[in-house]
């Protein structure tokens, strides 16, 4: 975590104050706000209340675009067809099944926090006979458990937002990259344009709870949503972290008006 404005403005490229506020607060927002438990085992908890609903509450809340963003995402790895890829934050799998659908990979590890949404990908994997494709495993971005240089391509859909130390977990993820393999991230952004700024805040702040709370078991998922990726340091000042621990050509793809957002970097 930063604790001094002045170490968070070498690091960022245009730093302001709202850019470092978010910065810090993205660390500090979390599901729960239980002072004893931390953001990482907090997460894991509010994803294995929700894993039972999350595929369903995904494909309704989005109105079912996160499935073309997915498609997006992964044609940014086409061109290096990776035969081994790893999958941060993995939830569900979906993200690993388009990447298997897309690129047609050797294999695919799935690494995630919660147990609850493994098991759910594990059902998945057995129902579409992928299990020597695609395995799955409990895990996070800040200790991954593989040896530097192992993956030609690391994705991460929705996960780094959730991230308890965001630096140190993009400073993983690369060690684990082969040189000059590449790493897409997919997540929510936010919007600055009039009036899709306005609609998504309202959407995001009324819309989605409403629906959580109504579908999943765990009313506070789905307000804490908005909240870490109101927290999120997303666009420059994303791409300018992945630089800053060491990933080479960084860009940033806005989806649907800045609703979501790709990330791509290299090794």
């Amino acid at each position: 975590m930063f604790l001094a404005s002045q170490t968070l403005n070498s690091r960022l490229k245009t730093p302001d104050f709202f850019s470092i506020f978010a910065y810090i607060m993205n660390q500090n927002i979390t599901p729960y706000q239980v002072e004893d438990a931390t953001k990482k085992e907090q997460v894991a908890t509010m994803f294995n209340n929700i894993s039972g609903t999350y595929d369903f509450l995904n494909h309704f809340l989005s109105l079912g675009i996160d499935v073309i963003w997915r498609k997006k995402a992964i044609k940014e790895l086409v061109s290096i067809q990776p035969r081994n890829l790893l999958d941060v934050a993995t939830g569900t799998g979906d993200f690993a099944f388009e990447a298997i659908k897309k690129l047609h990979p050797e294999k695919v590890i799935g690494v995630d926090i919660s147990e609850g949404m493994l098991d759910v990908a594990k059902k998945k994997i057995n129902e579409r006979s992928l299990n020597e494709v695609f395995t799955v495993q409990v895990g996070d971005s800040e200790g991954l458990h593989f040896e530097d240089n192992t993956f030609d391509a690391i994705t991460c859909a929705y996960g780094v937002r959730n991230f308890e130390n965001l630096e140190k977990g993009l400073a993983d993820m690369l060690r684990v990259l082969k040189p000059n393999g590449k790493m897409v991230v997919l997540e929510f952004s936010k919007p600055k344009v009039f009036p899709v700024k306005q609609l998504y805040s309202f959407y995001f702040k009324q819309v989605t709870p409403f629906f959580g709370k109504l579908f999943s078991k765990d009313a506070r998922a789905y307000t804490y949503l908005p909240e870490s990726v109101a927290a999120f340091p997303d666009g420059t000042d994303f791409t300018t972290l992945m630089e800053k621990v060491g990933f080479k050509s960084t860009k940033q793809k806005i989806l649907t008006f800045g609703i979501s957002s790709i990330y791509v970097g290299t090794k």
